[in-house]
């Protein structure tokens, strides 16, 4: 018997997905029950194929279920240049030994709420299309997962894949819709919140230059994403799935967050996956998410540098 919590990532590995599962794989007081995987960052034969990669560095026997290979609806495109083809860098990496659970992801969403029923916690990393699936296949999910986490969005409309919207729901913004409106309560880190807390890139490489097979591994999958963000955003290099998970591992690390009504546009010719706050809460509607403003960011990097045991 544990008194680990529970802890489901749903995912689309992609380089900072890596750093955030490295981080929950690293935490004594969690247990990760599971990695439920979709596509985009890139396609789910690469995400799938790097999430098996990633536990074999990091040592963990952690089950992988392959879920949805597209959108529930529309074609929508991949962060390929972001993070290399494969995903990870392009470093052409020796697969890993095993293979992922026979089990669709969304099946496993649904029978690991059973199994942890009131004490799951649900990290998601991705677009939400697997999320959306099990909640179409049963929608009393909600009412088993004691906390539900998510990264994406952008709470004032700054977005990094359109002007208004952030990737993970503009890849899938149907699914996003379907979750964000079944979940009564959810945590919200968005990509405003990954800018403000961003890490210096001089102290990452310092960090990486660890040694560890984990730092090792993550300095030669991050490169390309690295030198492509220090192109494009200065000085810092940003970790949206890192800072969900710091959120997700320590939420007592949150120095600032508000509650409001979020929803997800899916019409609009500019804003089609923008996440809509209403701020001034005008609608009536009940908030349904506590959205991340800022977090210890002190803390935040210790449970990096403790992911890449650079510490």
């Amino acid at each position: 018997m544990t008194n680990r919590i529970p802890l489901l990532i749903d995912t689309d590995p992609g380089v900072d997905d890596a750093l955030a599962l490295l981080m929950a794989f690293n935490d004594p007081r969690h247990e990760v029950v599971g990695l439920s995987i979709a596509a985009g960052n890139v396609g789910l034969a690469h995400t799938v194929a790097n999430a098996l990669k990633l536990c074999e560095v990091a040592g963990v026997d952690v089950p992988v279920f392959a879920g949805c290979a597209e959108p529930l609806l529309h074609p929508a495109r991949d962060a390929a240049y972001v993070h290399g083809r494969d995903g990870f860098g392009d470093i052409g990496y020796p697969p890993a030994t095993r293979a992922a659970e026979n089990e669709h992801a969304a099946l496993a969403i649904l029978r690991l709420s059973h199994e942890h029923a009131g004490k799951l916690l649900l990290v998601a990393l991705g677009p939400l299309s697997n999320i959306a699936l099990a909640l179409k296949l049963d929608p009393t999910l909600p009412s088993r997962v004691a906390r539900l986490v998510v990264m994406g969005g952008a709470v004032t409309a700054h977005g990094n894949i359109t002007p208004a919207a952030e990737f993970n729901i503009a890849f899938d913004p149907e699914a996003a819709h379907i979750v964000l409106s079944a979940f009564p309560h959810f945590d919200l880190a968005d990509w405003e919140a990954t800018i403000a807390h961003g890490l210096l890139h001089d102290e990452v490489l310092g960090w990486l230059a660890a040694d560890s097979e984990r730092a090792r591994f993550y300095e030669a999958i991050s490169r390309k994403t690295r030198e492509w963000s220090a192109d494009r955003r200065g000085d810092h290099w940003h970790s949206a799935d890192g800072l969900a998970m710091a959120y997700a591992l320590q939420p007592e690390g949150a120095v600032e967050v508000e509650s409001r009504p979020v929803a997800v546009e899916l019409e609009g010719r500019h804003t089609r996956g923008a996440t809509i706050v209403d701020w001034l809460r005008q609608d009536g509607a009940p908030d349904n998410a506590r959205i991340l403003l800022k977090y210890d960011q002190a803390r935040f990097e210790r449970l990096v540098r403790a992911a890449l045991a650079a510490v």
